[in-house]
């Protein structure tokens, strides 16, 4: 059986709750960015960051990696290597099928990020 990191924890397990307040409203404690610093490191390389798109943007959801690898000009084993970073960093889910792999993002680690780079103001800060 193949070796599987556990992918990052999520700050807060309440889906319907941000992880923390904005970086524009509060300081990110050091717990948490210790958490999702690594999200934003994997997200910071160009071919991640387009990869990670296609995989959220994908029709159902997921996207297979024999769909992902032809868009760009790099080997097969260098996507490989970007998509595990994804992988390692809790940004996308992976699932064997055949000699397939199928890649989903992980919504709620998705909202976390967009939820501490949020500067709208939110109703807490509104009282």
């Amino acid at each position: 059986m193949p070796k599987r990191q556990a992918p990052i924890p999520l700050v807060d397990l309440d889906a319907d709750a941000p992880c923390c307040p904005p970086l524009a409203q509060r300081r990110v404690p050091a717990e948490t960015a210790a958490i999702l610093a690594p999200a934003f490191k994997a997200l910071g390389d160009p071919v991640r960051l387009q990869l990670m798109s296609m995989i959220a943007s994908a029709d159902g959801g997921e996207a297979c990696v024999c769909d992902l690898t032809p868009a760009f000009d790099l080997t097969g084993p260098t996507i490989s290597h970007h998509l595990k970073t994804l992988r390692e960093a809790g940004l996308v889910d992976a699932e064997r099928r055949g000699t397939w792999v199928y890649y989903r993002a992980r919504p709620q680690i998705l909202r976390q990020l967009a939820a501490l780079l949020s500067i709208e103001p939110t109703a807490a800060a509104q009282r």
